[in-house]
């Protein structure tokens, strides 16, 4: 019995001290954009709305699945929310050249980065594609999702609203 009281006190701090400091940054890292110049991700800002980043890579049916799903209502999305997404890609530097006609074909209007060294992925803690996170208005990362199935896209819309609005997700 003891034990068992020490366990869950030991939870309930963890837990807590975890909550308390929980709260990330968008981290300051040097990226591509397609026309190859280097931008530093801490310049990442949508005025004070929303931001969603998605990491997604071209060979990724999952990511490209995601982000189809996402253009279909993208403009109402902007609309009612001002949210901006950021299509961040990690394929390597052998096929970085395949990014833009990929995004092109598909007809996405999305803001994209590539991140063919890792960087920015590791520095996010990103292991597996599609990753994708939730940013509010002060560039803190309040809700994050990995990998994909169908309907998904409605539950970020919904934590997209509660941001939007400012209020918790908690």
């Amino acid at each position: 019995m003891k034990r068992a009281g020490l366990i869950v006190l030991a939870v309930l701090v963890f837990g807590y001290g975890f909550s308390q400091s929980s709260v990330r940054k968008i981290p300051s890292v040097n990226v591509k954009t397609l026309d190859g110049r280097t931008v530093n991700t801490s310049g990442i800002s949508n005025e004070g709305k929303p931001i969603i980043i998605s990491f997604w890579a071209t060979w990724c049916k999952p990511c490209i699945r995601e982000l189809d799903a996402i253009a279909d209502v993208y403009e109402d999305w902007v609309e009612e929310t001002g949210v901006q997404l950021i299509a961040v890609s990690i394929d390597d530097t052998r096929n970085t050249a395949k990014v833009s006609p990929f995004i092109n074909g598909k007809g996405w209007e999305y803001k994209t980065l590539l991140d063919p060294n890792g960087d920015f992925k590791r520095a996010l803690g990103v292991n597996m594609v599609p990753h994708t996170f939730l940013v509010n208005g002060k560039k803190e990362i309040v809700w994050q999702h990995t990998t994909y199935a169908d309907g998904d896209e409605d539950e970020l819309y919904e934590v997209l609203v509660k941001v939007a609005e400012g209020k918790s997700l908690k």
